[in-house]
This record gives C-alpha cells, sequence and structure tokens, in this order.
C-alpha cells in the first residue's frame, strides 16, 4: 500500500490542494483545516453542509501561512469583503488557533432543515478527533476522491482493516476509527454534479463510511510514493 496523493486543505470546506509531499505535524498535515469562514451574523464557521458555495472556491497555502482563496475561475479572493460578495453574506476569513469554533450539521440528508451543532476542538477546524485521513483508490472505486477530502490516498484497498498504528515517511500515525460521512459527499464542485445518491451508496454499502482516520503519534515527514507500514 503507497501513497498515490496527498491533499491539503487549508480553508474548512474549500477546495484543496494536492502536494508531492507535506510536514505532518502534532495536529496533522501541516496548514490542514487551520482556517475557516466565519458567518459574521451568526457567529457560525461555516462549512459546505450549510453553504455549498464554499466548494466552489479554492484555498492553497501561502509561503506567509496564510491561505490564498480564489474562484472556480481562478480569480483571487483577496480579502473578507470579497469572499462576502462572492458567498453572498458577511464572513470573516478566522484561524482555529483564534480559539474554538461552532459548526453545524443537518441530522438527516433528505431534510436539511433539522441542524445540530458541535464544537472544535481548537488549534484546527478537524471535525471529530481525528486528524490525518486515508481513503484508497479502490474504495473510492468511481467516486471522485474531493467528495471524500482525504488528507492521503493510497493504491490499495484495506485501509478500513487498519489498526494500531502506521508509519508513513517519517511520521507515524495512530489509527482511530473508520470514517462516518454526512451530507458533503453529496454537494456539487467545479466537475461535480450534487448527487445525494452518493450517500445513500455509501450508507447501504460500506454502513456509511469511507475511509480512516489517525492522530499523530509522532511527527514527520510523508511524500507521494511512501509505504503505508503497519504496526
Amino acid at each position: 500500500m503507497r501513497v498515490v496523493e496527498i491533499w491539503r486543505y487549508p480553508v474548512k470546506s474549500l477546495g484543496g490542494e494536492t502536494l508531492d509531499t507535506a510536514e505532518v505535524g502534532p495536529d496533522g498535515i501541516v496548514g490542514d483545516r487551520m482556517w475557516g469562514l466565519r458567518d459574521r451574523e451568526t457567529q457560525l464557521v461555516l462549512t459546505a453542509r450549510r453553504e455549498p458555495e464554499l466548494l466552489f472556491l479554492t484555498a492553497s497555502l501561502g509561503d506567509d501561512g496564510r491561505p490564498i482563496i480564489t474562484d472556480a475561475d481562478g480569480a483571487p479572493l483577496p480579502d473578507d469583503a470579497a469572499l462576502s460578495d462572492r458567498v453572498g453574506r458577511p464572513v470573516e476569513l478566522v484561524a482555529a488557533a483564534d480559539g474554538p469554533a461552532t459548526f453545524e450539521n443537518p441530522l438527516n440528508v433528505d431534510d436539511e432543515t433539522d441542524w445540530m451543532q458541535w464544537q472544535s476542538a481548537g488549534r484546527t477546524f478537524h471535525d471529530g478527533r481525528s486528524t490525518v485521513s486515508i481513503v484508497s483508490t479502490v474504495s473510492l472505486g468511481d467516486w471522485d476522491r474531493r467528495r471524500f477530502r482525504a488528507n492521503v490516498v493510497v493504491d490499495e484497498g484495506g485501509e478500513d482493516a487498519l489498526s494500531g498504528t502506521v508509519t508513513i515517511g517519517t511520521a507515524r500515525l495512530a489509527l482511530r476509527k473508520p470514517l462516518e460521512r454526512c451530507v458533503m459527499v453529496t454537494r456539487a464542485q467545479p466537475g461535480i454534479e450534487r448527487d445525494r445518491g452518493v450517500l445513500k451508496q455509501v450508507v447501504a454499502d460500506r454502513d456509511n463510511k469511507m475511509g480512516v482516520g489517525t492522530i499523530v503519534e509522532s511527527p514527520g515527514r510523508i511524500a507521494v510514493g511512501d509505504e503505508v507500514v503497519a504496526g
């Protein structure tokens, strides 16, 4: 099992960037989910669950550690005013390091009127307690990997059976559990149509799980081509 792609998502729910190599710090891939767009009126950090247009924006990490955000056509969105105009609501770019944030999630994929709220743990805007996610091309099949927003894509199946720890490059990761999926995987993105059937199929065929989550046991560097060594 080897790494074929590495993904980093500097801003929560925005499109991300592929990397040949990445530093893995205590909280995951350095720069991953370190920023979010907060609704100035509700004070909630937005996700594509509530604001699907976020997936049509893309973020890469600048040399100064701040995200560079562009629209689907590559047009820059350099400040809060431009982002607010594009999203259609007053938003501000906020750093996870500034403190915990509150998010929302619909309880039912077929009825997005019932919502629950939860708080991030701080430092990053990762969902739950996993910080580096792994999925295989075998599990993805014909689905576009962008739907599932994993950090590491590997070339062989069997990631669900991984347990204990794995070493990739010089980083050591502790396996937590398979990742449960939500309405995010159904959302449209550039070149991807909205499809509620994706989540229904994941529920039916995979007990609503796709990919596995890990936390960082020992920081290091990972690269495309690295072997995933179990144990």
